[in-house]
């Protein structure tokens, strides 16, 4: 003997219940018990009819005939014309029934719960005896088995408990009495000593099922339904989620309680009572392994089996000082919720006893804190305990495994996840068997909690990052292509995907959680979404997605502005812009402590020298206890290529432009030619060396004559063309001398300078070509021999290389 149960959608329509029939018939097992459910989406229009017509509206009417309408759709299409006649008139005289119960309501103006089991119970005596008919339409004998003759229960409507002393004794008399080996029965439904229907909760079918199958002591219990078995995580939300091949009991009942809705968390009990096995299989691909709930497992891979959630949770706190060493507190609280029938979820209370913390269903929220606040009344009064505290739109995550009892470290790695993702956890609770780990959580981060812990138990092989991009102009669009071309290598060399979800320039923006295509990425942006700063960040933020990037190519200080905004929602900044990390040095520490608070990342190496790693080699000294004490730096490719191209044979502005068209400087290049920017980078490294200093410390010795640096940009190559003889001598003097122009940046004993230089032969700088940039740090272990860093340090290639570092330094650190 098995059973085999079918759910609300296997049972749906006519071409479902087709796929049914051929599950049961082409079944193996000579014997076998049938439960269904209604058909999909019938038990909440049942539910509706009822609560309608007990207001008085005869809306419910419309409902009525809807569900009389697919029922005998259903006959009609399933069966013969030929054998239609019987089937028909037992689902007309069951809808007939049903009529004449809701009209009975509607007169009343009252729906009791007893009247509701009573409507609801006719979704699962429908679609039984469709199923049944159908079978025996086909020429396959069965028996018809009614469920509320057989199991018996309390008057519990609603959720009623069963007798199972009565019930085993009454379905194993009726399997003995029918001489067939095929039988169908409602689930779900069941009734009192005095016949009265009642049901068994919510999913009930499950239960039904398992009843049966304990009572004919079945050799397994088959639950068929739309998905392949229970699964690692709800699939909707995690497209990586995969099925489990094997559970056992204790496992499944974890993740069915907290939200797992493949089976109804009682099923197992009479299974696990019995040690039956118990399957979990897809009616639309009965080919599929599904999933076996059994006593025993052998060790497997994954420690953690699942994550499962349940919402709707509200969090109720009782704290004060008059809790603190008294006995029973804890026992009224309990009795408090229990008396006002409310059950609890989680429990967690402080070794201090100075709180306790309880999670509930939201919807029995004002009943249990009525209950709580009248049974500490005095206490409340006296101001020994506050009054309840109330925090709703929480919902409760949690890790399932058995193995979990065995490895030490899993609850640290679970809200380390969680937390380098900027997710709070409210409370926490572990049983002493080790088979779950809950925690209480914002419901708006559920889903990206669900992927979080996803992604570090199951996906280890595979980390995603999602990558929002601020700034396509040279250096936006290489960094943009070169994603797309290493998106692949990343893949499968690093288990990195990359995607990139938003890509914004001044005006519009495009947004796309599932990975934006970069094959045509600028005719897209054309069209995009006109934004501003705030309606940006508050998109991405508002997106709430796992390992977000937010890179900013821009030289916008009001972009810049925006960090702390994303900082503090554990959305890492990847920094092109050099503003935030040289604007004051209170701010700067700001930044640093808000990206460590919030377990993310500031990160901008290419805030100096482009794509060389400078400040990363810098961080390795100070880490590893190295102290800088002297800094001498080429840091401006512009001004070194401008130099290196300037002979005096053509203008200087000439040489200039030539820098900025072939995308060497800044978009405003007074910023390269006034020293700001080199003053910017040496600020940088200064600080980033533990030196708090600021940008008018800075001493720079400028080349440049001021009123060059008046007007517009345009302005400023005009007025340059007339002060070539000042450039000119500029380059004279150096030759006279023996040597070359470089500006030089410098940082010795807490003070720093920048300014043009002659640099004779023997120099390190002498030798620096095109728009290369040199860095020499001088340090306690680099005494008379500096480490040297050089390279290109300009150029929007390799600036995008170093931003793509970064980035994938993100999730490195992760």
């Amino acid at each position: 003997m098995v059973v085999l149960k079918f759910g609300g959608t296997s049972v749906a329509n006519s071409n479902n219940i087709k796929l049914v029939a051929d599950i049961v018939l082409s079944h193996p097992t000579e014997k076998i018990i049938v439960v269904v459910s209604a058909l999909g989406g019938i038990t909440d229009q049942l539910i509706a009819c009822g609560e309608i017509a007990a207001t008085g509206d005869e809306g419910y009417l419309q409902i009525l005939a809807s569900i009389r309408l697919r029922h005998l759709d259903t006959v009609k299409t399933l069966l013969p014309i030929s054998n239609q006649s019987s089937c028909l008139s037992q689902v007309m005289t069951l809808i007939n029934e049903l009529e004449a119960m809701c009209e009975g309501v509607y007169r009343l103006n009252e729906l009791s719960a007893r009247s509701k089991d009573k409507i609801v119970s006719y979704g699962e005596l429908l679609s039984s005896k469709i199923l049944s008919g159908y079978l025996l339409a086909t020429g396959h004998s069965n028996t018809w088995l009614d469920s509320r003759m057989l199991i018996k229960t309390n008057s519990r409507f609603g959720n009623a408990e069963v007798n199972f002393a009565i019930t085993n004794q009454k379905i194993q008399q009726a399997i003995q009495s029918y001489n067939t080996d095929l039988m169908v029965a409602p689930g779900f439904i069941a009734s009192n000593q005095d016949n009265v229907t009642t049901t068994l909760g919510r999913g009930g079918s499950d239960y039904t099922a398992a009843i049966y199958a304990a009572a004919a002591s079945a050799v397994s219990l088959e639950v068929w339904t739309d998905v392949s078995g229970m699964m690692t995580a709800d699939p909707r939300w995690v497209p990586n989620a995969r099925p489990l091949d094997v559970l056992t009991y204790q496992e499944a009942m974890e993740l069915s309680h907290f939200g797992a809705k493949v089976i109804y968390p009682p099923t197992i009990q009479p299974a696990m009572q019995l040690k039956m096995p118990v399957w979990i299989k897809n009616t639309f691909a009965p080919q599929d392994k599904g999933t076996l709930i059994q006593h025993e497992v052998e060790e497997q891979d994954n420690i953690i089996r699942g994550i499962s959630s349940m919402g709707n949770i509200t969090l109720l706190s009782l704290e004060g000082s008059g809790m603190i060493g008294i006995p029973g507190f804890s026992k009224r609280l309990f009795e408090a919720l229990a008396n006002a029938s409310i059950n609890v979820i989680l429990i967690t209370q402080g070794s201090s006893e100075h709180s306790i913390c309880v999670g509930i269903k939201h919807a029995e929220k004002d009943d249990a804190v009525k209950a709580i606040n009248a049974a500490f009344e005095t206490e409340i009064l006296h101001n020994k305990v506050e009054p309840i505290q109330v925090e709703t739109d929480l919902s409760i995550i949690a890790l399932v495994g058995e193995g979990m009892k065995s490895h030490p470290g899993i609850s640290g790695q679970m809200f380390g996840a969680l937390g380098r993702n900027g997710i709070n956890i409210r409370a926490i609770a572990q049983g002493s068997s080790e088979k779950n780990i809950s925690a209480v959580i914002a419901s708006h981060d559920v889903k990206k909690a669900v992927n979080v812990l996803h992604e570090a138990f199951f996906e280890t092989v595979k980390k995603q990052l999602h990558v929002f991009v601020v700034g396509v102009g040279n250096v936006g669009s290489k960094l943009l292509q070169q994603i797309h071309q290493q998106h692949q290598w990343l893949f499968d060399n690093m288990n990195l995907d990359m995607k990139v979800v938003g890509i914004a320039n001044s005006r519009r923006m495009l947004v796309d959680v599932e990975g934006l295509s970069l094959d045509d990425w600028q005719n897209a942006l054309q069209h995009g979404e006109e934004q501003t700063l705030d309606k940006l960040t508050d998109k991405l933020i508002a997106l709430n997605l796992r390992n977000a990037v937010f890179v900013d190519i821009t030289s916008s200080e009001k972009v810049a502005g925006q960090y702390e905004k994303l900082l503090r929602k554990s959305i890492a900044v990847v920094a092109c812009n050099k503003i935030a990390a040289s604007d004051e040095f209170k701010r700067y520490e700001e930044l640093k402590k808000l990206a460590r608070e919030f377990n993310t990342s500031f990160l901008f190496e290419t805030n100096v020298g482009a794509g060389l790693p400078v400040i990363g080699t810098l961080n390795d000294l100070v880490k590893s206890g190295d102290r800088i004490n002297e800094i001498q730096a080429v840091l401006s490719g512009t001004l070194n290529f401008v130099f290196n191209g300037y002979d005096g044979t053509r203008p200087f502005a000439d040489v200039v432009k030539q820098a900025q068209q072939e995308g060497y400087t800044e978009p405003d290049p007074r910023l390269d030619l006034g020293g700001t920017d080199v003053m910017r980078k040496i600020l940088i490294l200064a600080r980033e060396a533990g030196f708090a200093l600021e940008m008018n410390d800075i001493t720079n010795n400028s080349f440049m004559p001021s009123a060059c640096m008046q007007g517009s940009v345009e302005d400023f190559y005009k007025s340059m063309a007339t002060y070539e003889d000042h450039f000119k001598q500029l380059l004279h003097d150096a030759e006279a001398a023996g040597c070359k122009l470089k500006f030089v940046a410098s940082f010795k004993d807490g003070k720093a300078a920048v300014g043009l230089q002659h640099i004779s032969p023997e120099h390190d700088f002498y030798h620096l070509y095109g728009k290369d940039n040199i860095v020499l740090f001088y340090t306690n272990r680099y005494v008379n021999q500096p480490m040297v860093i050089k390279g290109a340090g300009a150029g929007a290639d390799v600036t995008a290389s170093g931003v793509f570092a970064d980035i994938v330094r993100v999730i490195a650190s992760s």
